[in-house]
């Protein structure tokens, strides 16, 4: 069973292999692409490395604070701070070009509002865990 305080940690691991597994059907499969229109493709094929940077500092966040590790918590800061820019840039792209209106009839456009709306929350979270943390 997991704890209260494994939470998070579990959710950070998760987001990390999701991101992956995001990245793997855009580029193979494009199942996730809301549409296929070059302005959207070209904003999107550019995150991939922003989008590692955010796996890699969650999954070693994860880890760190499934071990209790001082050194976890300095990665849940770095984390955090890149699902929120992430979700920031993703929002304000989505917001700007009308995206949101297809939420009710596409299915990648849903899967899209719920990774913002993810991004928001466990960044927030991350952080003040993180910060929390990090000061003790």
């Amino acid at each position: 069973m997991i704890t209260r305080h494994r939470i998070l940690p579990v959710l950070l691991i998760l987001t990390a292999l999701v991101t992956v597994a995001y990245w793997v059907s855009y580029f193979t499969g494009g199942d996730v692409r809301v549409v296929d229109a070059r302005w959207y493709t070209a904003f999107e094929s550019s995150f991939p490395v922003a989008d590692g940077w955010l796996a890699i500092t969650a999954f070693i966040a994860g880890i760190g604070l499934w071990r209790g590790e001082s050194w976890g918590a300095r990665f849940g800061l770095l984390a955090g701070s890149a699902l929120l820019y992430l979700a920031a840039m993703d929002i304000t792209f989505d917001v700007e070009n009308g995206l949101y209106a297809l939420v009710p009839h596409s299915q990648p456009m849903q899967f899209e509002l719920l990774i913002n709306l993810w991004s928001l929350a466990l960044g927030l979270w991350t952080i003040a865990a993180s910060w929390k943390r990090a000061a003790a």
